[in-house]
């Protein structure tokens, strides 16, 4: 079953930690087998009406999205991000 990376990003409080971060998660993710369907700021919002940026990448499976998580490579790309950015991440099995 598919699923689901999620990532909601709070506050950037470093644009440049971000842009070494997303250079080196992006070949993590999709070299794990990761899809990315989703990225960039809403184009309208509802209910609680939050302008987050949002990713969202689809993976062949929950297992696949939290091994791309723990890959060495993924983890090198949090440690660029150190503190550059308030996030929610989560992985979700497709429906």
């Amino acid at each position: 079953m598919t699923a689901y990376w999620i990532s909601t990003y709070v506050e950037t409080t470093d644009e440049d930690k971000l842009a070494a971060y997303a250079a080196l998660a992006g070949p993590a993710l999709t070299g794990a087998g990761g899809t990315f369907l989703v990225r960039g700021l809403p184009e309208a919002v509802y209910e609680a009406g939050q302008q987050t940026r949002t990713v969202v990448i689809e993976f062949p499976s929950v297992e696949a999205a939290v091994a791309a998580h723990d890959s060495a490579a993924y983890q090198e790309a949090l440690a660029a991000l150190d503190g550059g950015a308030v996030r929610d991440l989560r992985i979700v099995p497709g429906a």
